[in-house]
């Protein structure tokens, strides 16, 4: 056993590890939040005014990724474990996001299947390195010290996300038809920032654990289904951890679609103009960064369980805040109070950032605490599967709602799911979870 007084990684490895949070930030930012999510509808399928069903088929390609993921991840998280490679599980799942991404390239107006498709492969890549990078957190450092690790590495993504994004945005000019040449760089620029940036992760994070032996007559995905049923055979004795994904479910149900849907929502009921969503994107990029800084510090003092649930509450306000801001300009106007629903919303995201990466990082530590060790790469598998479902449902959820009933009042369906999330996670017991986690060290 280790001696806990002696630190568990070095800085540099640490710093390596925070430095893929900070380059996979890049495709998750441009991508999927910020520009491609806007260029799909409105110019790759084209179907304005209201690009119904652009935003539908945005949904759907997500969500075929999320569902490949679900069956990937946790197998190869199991594999991972048992052949202890995580760092070359991290480098194919970084390739194929990188190239799927560079290759949008390829993608011209009308070109929605080619563009789907690549859409699903950059992301099926995204979501597992996700999963796999995780995977290294319960090797970095001390139960306490997760939190912080795991906050400062999130914010820093934030960083990365903003300076990816304002290359793109500041460099390629209008997303207009007429200047389509020079948007087709969107893809091949996320991709190069993507690759280069994970270049100090690959140099300076450490493989943890000893492979194990393949059993005669056994391949890799038949272990690897075999500890993965095991696990799934003993998740009760991981109550809290299967609490803690129960709440997550909601949770990232709802950040799904504040992550997939903001600046379309922001384009299609804010109609905001390209310098406002350029100051919404700085805003939101900044107050993230903050937030998942310092709740991943508070989580020292609070505790893990009520910097989660802190987080769950700012979003409930948030989206409230959110759906009502065009009535709510609408009424501070009619009393003399000029103010335009854009300058509103503008408040709302730099509110809605403080939680957006601290909510996904309190609970990443979360599952840290919760995991033994030996079956680090299994349990994020399973965390990242989770998330996948997750997202499958909110997106789907709010898309065919928004096909019905508009977006502004299909987006109110994410306070609902942070509501539940936020009366799920009381049952969760620290003490209990972290307990249940040494038990089974070293299966």
């Amino acid at each position: 056993m280790e001696n806990p007084k002696t630190p568990r990684s070095t800085t540099r490895e640490r710093f390596g590890w925070a430095m893929y949070d900070f380059a996979n930030s890049s495709y998750t930012t441009v991508i999927i939040t910020v520009v491609f999510s806007v260029l799909f509808p409105r110019l790759i399928v084209g179907d304005g005014p209201d690009f119904r069903q652009g935003n539908l088929l945005w949904s759907v390609a997500l969500s075929v990724s999320y569902l490949i993921t679900i069956v990937l991840a946790p197998l190869l998280g199991a594999i991972m474990d048992h052949t202890a490679a995580k760092k070359r599980f991290l480098l194919g799942s970084t390739v194929l996001t990188v190239a799927a991404t560079a290759a949008l390239a390829l993608v011209s107006p009308g070109d929605v299947v080619l563009c789907m498709a690549l859409l699903i492969a950059s992301n099926v890549g995204f979501s597992l390195g996700e999963a796999f990078i995780a995977a290294f957190l319960p090797h970095l450092g001390e139960p306490e010290e997760l939190g912080r690790i795991s906050g400062t590495a999130w914010a820093l993504g934030y960083f990365g996300g903003l300076l990816a994004t304002a290359i793109v945005l500041f460099g390629l000019g209008p997303q207009t038809l007429e200047n389509f040449p020079a948007l087709r760089w969107v893809g091949p620029i996320t991709a190069a920032f993507f690759g280069l940036a994970s270049i100090p992760t690959f140099l300076w994070l450490r493989e943890h654990g000893a492979p194990r032996p393949l059993p005669p007559g056994r391949s890799l995905a038949g272990v690897g289904l075999s500890r993965l049923r095991d696990t799934v055979r003993a998740m009760g004795a991981y109550r809290d951890l299967g609490i803690l994904f129960l709440s997550f479910l909601f949770a990232y149900a709802g950040l799904s679609i504040v992550i997939s849907f903001a600046f379309i929502y922001g384009d299609q009921v804010i109609r905001w103009t390209p310098g406002e969503q350029t100051l919404m994107f700085l805003l939101t990029q900044l107050s993230a960064a903050a937030g998942a800084f310092a709740f991943g510090h508070l989580q020292e003092r609070l505790g893990a369980k009520t910097t989660y649930v802190s987080t769950l509450v700012l979003w409930v306000v948030t989206i409230l805040l959110i759906a009502g801001t065009p009535d709510l300009a609408a009424w501070l106007n009619a009393r003399g109070i000029p103010v335009d629903a854009a300058g509103l919303f503008l408040v709302a995201g730099t509110v809605a950032g403080l939680g957006l990466g601290a909510t996904q990082s309190s609970c990443r530590a979360m599952v840290g605490l919760f995991s033994p060790e030996s079956k680090s790469g299994e349990f994020f598998g399973l965390w990242s599967l989770t998330g996948r479902v997750a997202s499958i449902a909110g997106l789907l959820g709010l898309g065919w709602l928004q096909l019905a009933l508009g977006l502004r009042s299909a987006v109110l369906l994410c306070a609902a799911f942070f509501v539940v999330a936020i009366v799920i996670a009381m049952f969760l017991q620290v003490d209990r979870g972290r307990a249940a986690a040494r038990a089974h060290e070293g299966e």
